[in-house]
């Protein structure tokens, strides 16, 4: 499958679906955004079921800022309409496969339930925490690195 071009008029409606969406944050002037285009080309045509998104930084600055991307290229996955992953850097392919392997295997009934969780907490409610073993929000690097596995 080719990658698709994300905007901010179908950002929401390609990610918000069921299934896994990756997410390339680049630019055209950016030297790794470039050298890893072809990586992740060749894991779109590997992998038919997962849409791969591609979203330039310097064409949609409201949608890097939304997700407030500071370094490009920026790897993110979506599971189901939920950020699981998300990390600066270009990866090596082998990273890449292992990552979207992780992304397969996620419970998301259990991401969901550490997400739950997470807002209670940070809202003052008390709440039983989850284990960081699994992916969760964005604003959790441990559990990113978990999703990665790279913990």
């Amino acid at each position: 499958m080719a990658t698709v071009t994300l905007t901010t008029a179908n950002f929401d409606e390609v990610t918000s679906q069921d299934g896994i969406v990756l997410v390339d944050f680049w630019a055209s002037w950016c030297g790794p955004c470039v050298r890893f285009a072809p990586t992740y080309e060749r894991s779109s045509e590997k992998h038919p079921e997962i849409t791969f998104g591609k979203v330039d930084t310097e064409a949609e600055q409201l949608l890097a800022a939304k997700f407030d991307i500071r370094s490009i290229p920026t790897i993110m996955a979506i599971r189901d309409g939920v950020v699981v992953f998300a990390q600066p850097g270009a990866l090596p392919e082998s990273s890449l496969e292992s990552l979207i392997e992780k992304v397969q295997e996620l419970d998301m009934d259990e991401v969901r339930e550490q997400m739950a969780a997470h807002r209670k907490s940070a809202h003052g409610e008390t709440a039983e925490a989850a284990p960081a073993e699994k992916a969760a929000p964005t604003d959790a690097p441990a559990k990113e690195e978990a999703a990665a596995g790279r913990s």
